[in-house]
This record gives structure tokens, C-alpha cells and sequence, in this order.
């Protein structure tokens, strides 16, 4: 599934970004970079992590909870 890109030109669909922190915004464009959707993706079945981790600068402490 697509995510909505009707609004992609609209500037108020991108104020948010105006109020976040580095790490914030780093993370959004990390979540939307294929290459590091595909990478999580193997590294959620269990492997790759290590790549993941020095690939992106990630680090996985523990895991996260529901």
C-alpha cells in the first residue's frame, strides 16, 4: 500500500517538521529511505542486525515493548 501523496506540495502538511529535534528528523528520513525499509525488514526476520547497526548508526539496546 502507497502511503497518500495528495498533499506532498502542501507546506502545511510539513510544519511538524519545524518543531522536531535532530534525532527526530533523522528518523524521518530514515523511515521513508527504501534501502533502509528493505535492510529492516531482513534485520526483523533475524538477520542483519549487525549490518543495520553499522550501516545506519542505529543502536538496538534491547528491544522495544508493545
Amino acid at each position: 500500500m502507497s502511503p497518500d501523496a495528495s498533499r506532498w506540495r502542501s507546506a502545511d502538511a510539513y510544519d511538524y517538521l519545524d518543531e522536531l529535534s535532530a534525532a527526530d528528523l533523522a528518523w524521518e528520513y530514515l523511515r521513508r529511505n527504501p534501502d533502509y525499509q528493505n535492510e529492516f525488514q531482513t534485520a526483523s526476520q533475524g538477520q542483519g542486525q549487525d549490518t543495520l547497526s553499522a550501516r545506519w548508526g542505529l543502536r538496538f539496546p534491547r528491544r522495544s515493548v508493545a
